[in-house]
């Protein structure tokens, strides 16, 4: 980014952003070189006017949340990074069980605050890490259930900093996605629940903690699973395992022996570690049972050659 154009942006906010701000400490990954711009904005204005402001001057914008399935380049982001988890974070719960949430609200801390509302049907979501926004965006779900059975209604900003608003009827959801368009930011949420028996909640949430525990590799940096499964009745991970590559490691980073759809890093690793190992998987899954792997982690600052290799392999 060019200092004058940093400079004109800085006037637009009410904070200093973070400049030159390495990824790593904005990633569950921990991994990935340095972003010209990190800004967290404080207001819809304000969020409305930065993007504007960027698409004028062609700057590039990423939408960040939390960072929970991110892996950023080793050469870091030419561009501006937003992220509302810290300044988007109103919760509110209606005696009826109707939440309305901003989308920088973690989504572990919404689904706690439900169960505590004695709401049913969030608990196996408990341990999804990101933010509401990011989890709605992706269609975030775990053991059967998805966060989209429970969409109401949700407010975007485009980049041209106008505002817009979605009812259940205007979004498709999907395994892992949603037709909510990519070049706006969402901002708030509704859903809608309903109250259930305490004693049950507490129950369902208890399993899928410990399911949780049991099967995924809690103890290093991860981005969470790397490839979507291919369909219902067949998981990425058992695939990765039957092809024999649990335990494979690249530089510092490492194909879980726990659960292999993980990819660990031991400390210190690089992206181009882990790109190794993700096209490893998926040309030993395609070779051996001619199933081709897609990405659900997305992919920051890399050429367009990269994005092309792995986003749709």
């Amino acid at each position: 980014m060019k200092d004058a154009d940093i400079n004109k942006m800085m006037n637009l906010l009410s904070h200093t952003p973070l400049l030159n701000e390495s990824m790593k400490k904005h990633t569950t990954f921990g991994i990935g070189g340095n972003a010209a711009c990190y800004v967290y904005p404080h207001s819809q204005t304000e969020l409305s006017q930065l993007l504007s402001f960027c698409q004028s001057h062609a700057i590039s914008v990423f939408f960040a949340g939390s960072g929970s399935n991110l892996l950023v380049s080793d050469d870091g982001f030419d561009g501006v990074v937003i992220s509302l988890q810290k300044t988007f974070k109103s919760l509110e719960i209606s005696a009826e069980g109707i939440i309305n949430v901003d989308s920088g609200v973690m989504l572990g801390n919404m689904v706690k605050i439900a169960i505590r509302e004695n709401i049913k049907g969030l608990e196996s979501l408990i341990g999804v890490p990101g933010t509401v926004g990011g989890a709605l965006i992706m269609n975030a779900g775990a053991y059967g259930s998805e966060i989209s059975n429970y969409f109401d209604a949700a407010t975007t900003i485009t980049m041209l900093g106008e505002i817009k608003n979605y009812s259940q009827g205007d979004i498709e959801f999907s395994y892992r996605d949603s037709t909510f368009p990519k070049n706006e930011i969402l901002v708030n949420a509704t859903f809608i629940c309903e109250k259930g028996e305490p004693e049950i909640i507490q129950i369902q949430r208890v399993i899928a903690s410990q399911k949780r525990k049991d099967h995924q590799p809690l103890k290093f940096r991860s981005a969470g699973s790397i490839f979507k499964n291919p369909n219902s009745k067949i998981a990425a991970g058992l695939l990765i395992d039957k092809a024999g590559l649990k335990g494979y490691r690249s530089g510092n980073a490492e194909i879980s022996s726990k659960h292999a759809n993980f990819i660990l890093n031991l400390g210190g690793a690089l992206a181009e570690d882990v790109l190794k190992l993700i096209r490893m998987a998926q040309e030993e899954v395609a070779k051996q049972f001619n199933v081709k792997l897609e990405l659900e982690v997305r992919l920051l600052g890399f050429s367009s050659t990269i994005i092309k290799e792995f986003a749709h392999a």
